[in-house]
């Protein structure tokens, strides 16, 4: 009789998420590394009146992020097996759009105070988002702690162990969606 093959894990989807400033493309981006899925940047997938809208210093609305959210849960659903998704998903209502792509989506909120967040987008020279924005994330955002399948990390530690800590809650976490 052949051997069992070892159980396939489900697929891993991940969202790093929070507000302007707060780390997610590199943290993504090392989390994807580590688990060995692929990256969505989801500033890439802004449409470009968003863009120059931020490059304006307007922030954007619900009816503005939309489109663009549609278009991040598309994504997602092209990554069957799993991939790490760097959005901000300020609100419950974004983070629901995101849900319905696939199932069992996990977060990882990079939580950091309104001074820290300026003061990380004030340094950055690379980027189409200004300062003066940051106020604004922080009026849109509700808070996903009390949410299933958040994780909340703090985004002032080093990369290494926030990386660290989310994928050992990542590990526990889809252990926990198998024997569920």
């Amino acid at each position: 009789m052949p051997a069992a093959s070892p159980p396939v894990p489900p697929p891993l989807h991940v969202v790093v998420m929070g507000v302007a400033g707060c780390g997610k493309s590199v943290a993504g981006a090392e989390l994807a590394a580590r688990l060995g899925l692929p990256l969505v940047e989801g500033d890439d997938f802004h449409p470009p009146a968003n863009i120059e809208k931020m490059r304006a210093a307007t922030p954007l609305t619900d009816a503005d992020r939309a489109e663009w959210l549609q278009r991040l849960a598309a994504e997602l659903r092209t990554h069957p097996r799993g991939a790490v998704l760097t959005c901000s998903a300020l609100k419950r209502g974004y983070r629901d759009i995101l849900r319905t792509a696939v199932p069992r989506l996990h977060f990882v909120h990079l939580a950091l105070s309104p001074h820290q967040a300026l003061e990380r987008v004030a340094a950055r020279t690379d980027h189409f988002y200004p300062p003066s924005l940051v106020a604004s994330q922080f009026e849109a955002l509700e808070d996903p702690a009390g949410e299933p399948h958040v994780y909340v990390a703090d985004a002032t530690q080093h990369v290494d162990r926030l990386v660290d800590d989310a994928a050992r809650w990542l590990a526990g976490a889809s252990t926990a969606f198998n024997n569920a």
